[in-house]
């Protein structure tokens, strides 16, 4: 770690470092949550599309009103968070996602897919809420040069709810068997795990009301006024970082929307629906081991460079599985995941590096990208529907040259920006 000017700075940050172990450790519960919950549409997507008879395009309509509510609820929970605080941010997020969780019993009762894609669309409205708390909260919680190592570690806690998800899942949408799933193909199934977490949620929203949080400074003007007379849009570390985590979402929620699906091909696994979803949790378990790696490699290598390493293996191992079969053609996709790994909480910090007094509005807008969920699967349903389902992998493998162009950027866009607000 690099020398801090101000000794007594220093030592007043690790005093207040020391009093930061009990708030992150409350907070990453969160990023396990919202990761269970995401991953469940990645078995919710096979289900409804055979109950309710759907196609791929109607199908990913699930992700579409998932993700969407980030785009239009990100700016909303800002000023949410930003008028009344991380706590009550959180417990806010925690009630509305559990109300959303609820509603899904309505839905079954009347067994209409635009109920189900309503109830989908309160209870990421909730997530979101939670994102926009957490996110710059746990980058906040300590030293600014070790914050991507620090997301990364709260995104490994995302990703053992992703890893979980499927495994849970499995049992609660498909029966866990062959004869249970037979008997569980109904909108019936999706009852039960969702009340249950509706039930989990408010749990949490109550220890969280009660909880004792440090009150955390966000950058203001009057901490650091370099910035304030620029636009975000001078910004293009910031501006294609946006484009990055579009990208980045989309081709991770793309993937993983379709892997069910793509398993149950003939050529590739010839898998049914239930042994399909238990492999889901490779995908999400690589993620997780990437991201505990992750953590403690980019305390040595510089975030850029790890993060093009990663898009590059990523856009192999997806050109692998678009021209193969069988076993390659399974594993290669379900690897990615591994590589996945670092790609959220990397561009998070390095889209947001030197925005001063604009870091609050740039975490908007990078929370705003996450949009990218809900439209590159569409786009991939509508692609398998007219083409086939494996040459559709070619939408997420294009957001992943993008990342790829990012990375190898990245220093001279944010040159660019430094140039600006030092002149």
């Amino acid at each position: 770690m690099s020398e801090i000017n101000n000794n007594q700075a220093y030592v007043a940050a690790a005093e207040k470092n020391s009093n930061y172990t009990l708030p992150l450790a409350a907070m990453t519960t969160l990023f396990f949550l919202w990761g269970f919950i995401t991953v469940l549409n990645d078995l919710l997507i096979p289900r409804l599309k055979a109950v309710f008879d759907l196609s791929y395009t109607e199908a990913m309509l699930i992700q579409f009103c998932f993700f969407g509510a980030y785009f239009i609820m990100s700016l909303p929970a800002g000023y949410l968070v930003k008028r009344f605080g991380y706590k009550n941010g959180v417990v806010s997020g925690l009630i509305i996602a559990s109300t959303g969780c609820l509603l899904f019993y309505p839905a079954v009762a009347v067994h209409e897919y635009w109920l189900f894609l309503g109830a989908l669309f309160v209870l990421a409205s909730g997530v979101t809420i939670l994102q926009v708390s957490a996110n710059p909260y746990v980058a906040a919680l300590g030293p600014a040069k070790t914050a991507p190592s620090r997301l990364n570690l709260a995104q490994a806690l995302n990703s053992l709810g992703t890893t979980v998800g499927p495994i849970v899942g499995k049992f609660l949408l498909f029966g866990g068997s062959a004869a249970l799933a037979a008997e569980a193909a109904t909108a019936d199934s999706v009852k039960v795990p969702y009340l249950m977490l509706a039930t989990a949620l408010l749990t949490i929203a109550v220890v969280f009301a009660v909880l004792k949080l440090p009150t955390i400074e966000s950058h203001s003007e009057e901490h650091d006024c370099k910035a304030k007379d620029h636009s975000l849009t001078e910004a293009p570390h910031l501006v294609f970082g946006v484009l990055a985590i579009f990208c980045y979402v989309g081709g991770e929620v793309a993937i993983g929307s379709f892997l069910v699906n793509y398993f149950g091909e003939a050529h590739i696994a010839g898998l049914e629906e239930h042994d399909a979803a238990h492999l889901i949790a490779y995908y999400w378990g690589g993620a997780m081991v990437g991201r505990f790696i992750g953590s403690a490699v980019l305390q040595k290598v510089a975030a850029n460079k790890a993060l093009l390493f990663n898009a590059c293996a990523t856009i192999l191992l997806l050109l692998i599985s678009i021209n193969s079969s069988g076993m390659v053609a399974m594993w290669s996709v379900l690897a990615i995941g591994l590589f996945n790994s670092i790609m959220f909480p990397t561009i998070f910090t390095l889209a947001i590096d030197s925005l001063s007094s604009l870091t609050s509005r740039g975490s908007g807008w990078l929370c705003l990208a996450i949009v990218g969920g809900a439209l590159v699967p569409l786009l991939q349903g509508y692609m398998a529907d007219t083409i086939s389902l494996q040459t559709s992998f070619y939408v997420p493998l294009v957001c992943y040259v993008f990342i790829a162009w990012y990375a190898m950027s990245l220093p001279k866009l944010l040159g660019q920006w430094r140039a600006k607000i030092d002149s």
